[in-house]
């Protein structure tokens, strides 16, 4: 199904009935990490998927999607299905948007579910790095999305889902380089939520990887506590729902 935003194509899927829950992917990702999800977690609940600006078959919007952007786009599904209140779901740069979502719209939110994802803001070190990104996907956008993607698994689990890796490698090969670009800049410019997490009155948890080497497991320890999110631990990297898939979906039963 597709909706339109500003003039653009933003496609989404829906499957199930009551107690929403959207699915919000990660960045060089779409809702197609979700496929093999949604009919257990469709037998219970409505299922929607959502295929970011600039990524699966959702068109670019802007030289730079903002996590406010993005949001606003959940929102324009969100409208479009009636849907009044929702669970929120994000993985990595889906968990920035979801936050920032929350920030718009705490009244449409129910439980925010934080998977390999932070409330914190980029550091120097990585602003730095987005700005090398945004040069080497320009110039080499092959080798920049094999390096990236690569680098979100720990080097055993590159081996032991190398299929699936080179799947979603495959896939990002397909997004336009300049919504690979306004990603980057969204997430190089976002601002810190943990004020918005902290205060969120509603459930809330966090789901990352001990060994994640994009974000340090001691700052996201201590960033759950700080905000009273609740916290599960998996084995392994930055794709938990792919490293640990059946230990995901058993605590996303659970938080249902």
């Amino acid at each position: 199904m597709t909706t339109s935003y500003n003039e653009r194509s933003i496609y989404y899927t829906t499957q199930g009935e009551g107690n929403p829950i959207v699915l919000l992917h990660g960045f060089l990702e779409s809702s197609s990490i979700w496929e093999s999800f949604v009919t257990e977690f469709g037998k219970r609940r409505q299922i929607i998927c959502i295929d970011l600006p600039g990524h699966g078959k959702s068109e670019t919007l802007a030289e730079e999607h903002s996590m406010e952007l993005m949001a606003e786009v959940v929102e324009q599904v969100l409208k479009e299905l009636k849907v009044e209140k929702a669970d929120l779901l994000g993985h990595s740069m889906g968990g920035y948007v979801a936050l920032a979502f929350l920030e718009k719209n705490p009244e449409k939110v129910n439980k925010l579910i934080l998977l390999n994802s932070t409330s914190a803001e980029d550091s120097d070190e990585k602003r730095e790095n987005r700005d090398r990104s945004i040069k080497l996907v320009q110039k080499n956008k092959q080798a920049y999305i094999s390096m990236a993607i690569s680098n979100l698994l720990t080097p055993d689990n590159n081996l032991r889902f190398q299929t699936q890796v080179d799947d979603l490698k495959k896939e990002a090969m397909l997004f336009p380089t300049e919504g690979i670009v306004a990603a980057l800049k969204g997430m190089k410019n976002r601002t810190d939520r943990t004020r918005v997490l902290k205060h969120f009155s509603g459930k809330k948890f966090m789901l990352t990887g001990e060994q994640d080497p994009l974000l340090d497991y001691q700052d996201i320890e201590d960033l759950a506590e700080g905000t009273r999110s609740k916290l599960y631990a998996f084995p392994g990297g930055h794709l938990s729902y792919l490293e640990n898939k059946n230990q995901f979906i058993k605590i996303v039963h659970f938080i249902e």
